[in-house]
């Protein structure tokens, strides 16, 4: 058995010619949904772990995916469902399904978003410009490629779909489209808008989806899914996005200069710009957000590293014990295991978490400071490749909720830190799914 959460806002009233907008975000254990009005504000929300009945080496995901698309719709509050206008899904980046264009069938089991094609890495560096998106074993073309190459491939009638695309068409019916924020890492460029003429030449080109903005409509809910659960004849389905751009449009960082520093077992930032960064030697690379860029890195450090020292309640007790206006005199690297991406790209770079002080507190603080002085350096390098300079940083993840953290962070950053308003990828998406329904 597997359990549901779910949270209704019974002191929400709904008028009777309000429509609502419904998001959902598939991350890498569970599922979840927010359903919003067009001021922003929530209605319900709930999540679901993904049921598994099997070990992870042999799980069906795309079944286990299906089985919590269709358990989160059930969650969503029967008082609701008739008004809601539309609807978007959020994946995980470059997790990738094939399927037969003729049933509807998984060809092959999903490609997951970490799941390294390393076979096929060579292939595509001959035919990517140097330092692509592309050019990472973890790419959706590397796992296209890597397909195709396979003896069991069936090239005839097969459409290759990004997690998000494919949740979204059980729900439309209507095959073979996903969105420019997803197609990235198959080799989409965005600034064309068009797939470039190098992959557009490969044979395995014609599996590719049709490409469309974050939040455009795609189609009407297929009716007998609209008349299963309640939803209204002109509910729509809207093409969706990655987890980590619907985090990041959950904060409601519209203006260049605004960021969002993510920190969650790692440390990620996206930074929006009026330029695009792309340079692979970093990891780091735009996603366009209508007539802006999405710029954005992630270092191996953060909360892992944290957890692997201190307990939960360690963290809270020891983080009071902190000046956070004063700094450390320590220096550290704090990696969980050897290698750095991002700001500094060494596979070799090893972790440097001593000497460590008698003082718990002292060492903890020690951490902090190196941990914001990375993130620092993080935002200095997308400034020197081309990005607009960050002004203000939103934060998300648990590290978020850590005051201390926050406040040695702003001393660091020499920047206004808070926490976003909204740090859940499935409001993103609902985002876009209101985006959608005003078009």
């Amino acid at each position: 058995m597997y359990h549901a959460s779910i949270r209704a806002n019974a002191n929400v009233d709904l008028k009777v010619e309000e429509r609502l907008y419904l998001g959902m975000d598939f991350g890498t254990s569970g599922a979840r949904y927010a359903v919003i009005d067009k001021e922003g504000t929530i209605h319900a929300e709930g999540k679901r772990p993904y049921p598994l009945n099997s070990s992870k080496e042999t799980v069906d995901w795309a079944r286990s995916w299906k089985t919590t698309l269709f358990s989160l719709l059930e969650d969503v509050p029967s008082s609701l469902r008739s008004f809601i206008a539309s609807i978007s899904i959020d994946g995980t980046s470059a997790t990738t399904i094939i399927i037969d264009s003729t049933t509807g069938e998984p060809l092959h089991r999903p490609f997951l978003y970490n799941e390294s094609c390393s076979d096929a890495l060579p292939v595509v560096k001959s035919i990517a410009p140097v330092n692509h998106t592309v050019c990472s074993s973890t790419s959706t073309l590397c796992k296209l490629i890597s397909w195709w190459n396979s003896d069991e491939s069936n090239k005839e009638s097969s459409v290759l779909l990004h997690q998000a695309d494919w949740l979204l068409w059980l729900l439309h019916g209507k095959l073979g489209v996903s969105d420019y924020n997803n197609a990235l890492k198959v080799g989409y460029d965005p600034e064309l808008d068009a797939y470039p003429p190098w992959l557009l030449c490969q044979p395995y080109s014609r599996v590719l989806p049709s490409v469309q903005a974050p939040g455009t409509v795609i189609d009407i809910m297929k009716e007998d899914i609209r008349t299963r659960y309640g939803f209204p004849e002109d509910c729509v389905t809207c093409t969706g996005t990655t987890d980590s751009i619907a985090a990041f449009l959950a904060s409601r960082a519209t203006q260049p200069g605004k960021a969002v520093t993510s920190l969650g077992s790692t440390l990620a930032i996206k930074l929006l710009s009026t330029n695009r960064i792309e340079d692979a030697r970093f990891g780091v690379y735009s996603h366009r957000l209508d007539d802006k860029w999405l710029v954005g890195g992630a270092s191996n450090t953060g909360g892992a590293v944290l957890r692997q020292i201190f307990t939960d309640e360690q963290l809270a007790k020891l983080s009071e014990q902190i000046n956070p206006m004063e700094a450390s005199r320590l220096d550290y690297y704090p990696l969980q295991s050897v290698g750095e991406r991002f700001p500094v790209a060494d596979p070799k770079m090893v972790p440097r978490l001593h000497p460590r002080p008698p003082n718990d507190a002292e060492y903890l603080h020690g951490i902090l400071e190196s941990m914001a002085r990375i993130e620092a350096e993080g935002y200095t390098l997308l400034k020197h490749l081309g990005a607009t300079p960050v002004e203000e940083v939103f934060t998300a993840g648990g590290g978020a909720k850590n005051g201390t953290w926050t406040k040695i962070r702003e001393r660091v950053l020499g920047l206004p830190v808070s926490q976003a308003l909204h740090t859940e990828a499935a409001y993103g998406a609902a985002l876009l799914a209101l985006k959608g329904a005003q078009q």
